[in-house]
C-alpha cells in the first residue's frame, strides 16, 4: 500500500492532533511514553517491527529488509536495566534510508547519536549493554510489543516530543485529514483567546453545564476542539 505524505513538520501537525484525530474516527489510540534524544525531533514511517533477544543481528537483519522511509521499531521488553541500541545501530538505520528509530526500552550513545542526526525515541539511557543472550522469539521481525500495544508492517508510527504513536496503515490518510481540521479549529481559537475572547465564552461553557451533555458531545454540537 503506497502511504500519504506522513511527515509531521511538513504536514504541520502533532501526535496530539493525531491522538485526537484517532479518538474523532473510533481508531484505538495506540500511543507509548517515549522521548526524542533530540528535543524537537520529530520521525514518520512504517514499522519495521524487531524483538531484541540480547545481540544486534536481529536489528540488522531488520535493517536488510527494509524499504527507504520505514522506522525501526524495537521491542525489549520495556526493560530498564541494560541498553539494547546504539550509535553503531543508529548509524547503519541512517544509511540504509530509514526514518528513524523507536526503542521499547533504552538506548546508549546518547552523544554519538545525538552527532548522527537520526530520530531516536526510547525510554531512557543506560550505559550497560545488553545482560544475556536469549531466545529469539519466533515473531521477531513480524510483530513488536510497544507497552500494551503489538504493532506490526501494517503500523505507521508517528513520534515528536510527546511521545509516540501508532495508526494503522489503512486509516492513516483519514486520521491526518481529521488532525487537520482539528489542528485549524484549535488554532482559531487559540488566536481569538489573544485577542481577548475567553475560551469559556467561544466553547459556550454556560450553554454546556445546562445542557445535560458530555463536554464532548457538546464540543462536537457546536463544532469546538480542546481535548478532541
Amino acid at each position: 500500500m503506497d502511504l500519504p505524505r506522513t511527515d509531521l513538520a511538513a504536514l504541520d501537525l502533532t501526535t496530539a492532533h493525531l491522538a485526537d484525530a484517532c479518538i474523532r474516527a473510533n481508531i484505538p489510540v495506540r500511543t507509548a511514553v517515549l522521548t526524542p534524544v533530540v528535543p524537537g525531533t520529530r520521525t514518520s514511517g512504517r514499522v519495521l517491527p524487531a524483538r531484541h533477544a540480547g545481540s544486534v543481528d536481529v536489528f540488522l537483519e531488520a535493517i536488510d529488509r527494509a524499504q527507504p522511509g520505514d522506522v525501526l521499531v524495537v521491542d525489549n521488553d520495556g526493560r530498564v536495566d541494560e541498553s539494547c541500541v546504539g550509535d553503531l545501530v543508529v548509524l547503519e538505520a541512517q544509511a540504509a534510508g530509514l526514518a528513524g528509530v523507536v526503542v521499547w526500552g533504552l538506548h546508549r550513545d546518547t552523544a554519538d547519536i545525538r552527532a548522527i542526526g537520526l530520530p531516536v525515541f526510547s525510554l531512557g539511557t543506560n550505559p550497560t549493554g545488553p545482560l544475556s543472550l536469549r531466545d529469539r522469539a519466533p515473531e521477531a521481525l513480524s510483530t513488536a510489543q510497544v507497552d500494551q500495544w503489538t504493532v506490526t508492517s501494517d503500523d505507521v508510527v508517528f513520534g515528536d516530543d510527546d511521545g509516540v504513536l501508532f495508526v494503522p496503515a489503512s486509516e492513516v490518510e483519514a486520521v491526518l485529514a481529521k488532525a487537520a481540521g482539528i489542528r485549524d479549529v484549535e488554532r482559531a481559537q487559540a488566536d481569538r483567546v489573544r485577542q481577548g475572547e475567553s475560551l469559556r465564552g467561544q466553547l459556550r461553557f454556560a450553554e454546556y453545564l445546562a445542557s445535560g451533555l458530555t463536554f464532548r458531545e457538546h464540543l462536537r454540537k457546536i463544532g469546538g476542539a480542546v481535548e478532541e
